[in-house]
């Protein structure tokens, strides 16, 4: 496998710079394995799609508002990004620029708050302490702002700005985000609201979740030509017992275990590594989903339409196979569905 297997040309003009005015309007692609037929819908339609007695699994993970903006104590601005808290009121974090920001140098930011630099690690990671707050957690939401990927590019006017602050604030997290430790949404879930979960239900979906903080692990760049020798890096998640229970319930009663994106996939894979059974628990995923994975758990996947290269795409390449996917992400492309993180769904049966 090399990485320009993975490759496909996106017209910019196709990357979402803002969400739909509705969660749930958002175009739906459906894949079908077994005969590589392609349809188009709705989400809102998704209950369509599914069958009554599939276990939708959702990763409930919170964003939180991890990119600050401050000073170097004798002028420069600087753009943090908080990725890692190793204790209170002390994180690891990637700072641009990072040239020039040694051990012992200071940050300012917003309220009064400061950081000193205590060390500095791989990939040009600081860990700060912050200090003139109590707990620089709770002060996030007032200083911090949602930490968008790259690709999404707004206008720096003022007004512009508080309104798309606001804007991200809300929709650059699930209706049902819950445990606050992620620093990227897991986007396949943005496009539900209640009343969709509510109609799942009603078709007789069930709905089960987990956690897994996403991190910058499932965003780190594959710098290699040969696929197999990168290395993820680790995110951590829970699996409660009664989600445990439900895949292992629907698995022996042969209903489809639907995985709500790409983070939810990793973590049900990586849980039923020893012995194909997914258990109850805290877990560290390293795992690097590529062709050939048997794929113990997941039987549907939904998801958004992902980065070239990038091991997002890697994996849904290695659930469906790539010369299909590269034709749906092609046939998307001409209809003009919006891609990445606030773009449109796919769903693959």
């Amino acid at each position: 496998m090399h990485l320009r297997e993975y490759d496909y040309y996106l017209p910019a003009g196709l990357i979402a710079q803002y969400p739909p005015p509705e969660r749930d309007a958002s175009r739906l692609l459906v894949v079908r394995r077994e005969d590589g037929a392609i349809l188009h819908r709705r989400f809102r339609d998704l209950g369509t799609v599914l069958r009554p007695g599939d276990l939708l699994v959702l990763n409930d993970t919170k964003v939180i508002p991890a990119r600050l903006f401050g000073r170097r104590r004798g002028g420069g601005q600087v753009e943090v990004l908080l990725i890692a808290e190793e204790d209170r009121n002390r994180w690891w974090a990637l700072v641009k620029p990072g040239r020039g920001l040694p051990v012992g140098r200071r940050l300012s930011f917003q309220e009064g708050t400061g950081a000193e630099v205590l060390d500095c690690g791989e990939g040009g990671r600081r860990l700060l302490q912050f200090d003139g707050v109590e707990d620089i957690f709770a002060l996030l939401p007032s200083i911090g702002e949602m930490p968008l990927p790259p690709y999404i590019k707004r206008g720096d006017r003022s007004q512009e700005r508080v309104h798309d602050r606001a804007l991200d604030a809300e929709r650059y997290q699930t209706v049902y985000a819950k445990d606050a430790g992620a620093i990227a949404a897991p986007t396949a879930g943005l496009h539900f609201t209640e009343p969709v979960l509510t109609a799942m239900e009603r078709h007789g979906v069930e709905i089960a979740f987990l956690t897994l903080h996403v991190g910058v692990g499932t965003f780190k760049p594959v710098t290699v030509d040969r696929v197999t020798e990168h290395r993820m890096g680790p995110e951590r998640y829970i699996i409660p017992e009664k989600t445990a229970t439900a895949v292992k319930r629907a698995k022996a009663e042969g209903r489809r275990v639907v995985a709500v994106g790409t983070t939810t996939t990793r973590a049900l894979e990586d849980a039923a590594l020893q012995g194909g059974v997914v258990r109850a628990g805290e877990g560290t995923a390293f795992l690097f989903i590529t062709r050939g994975h048997p794929f113990e758990v997941v039987d549907t996947l939904l998801t958004n339409f992902h980065l070239p290269r990038s091991t997002l795409l890697i994996l849904v390449c290695a659930f469906a196979g790539r010369d299909l996917i590269l034709k749906a992400y092609a046939d998307a492309m001409r209809k003009r569905y919006r891609f990445y993180s606030y773009g449109d769904a796919m769903v693959i049966l």
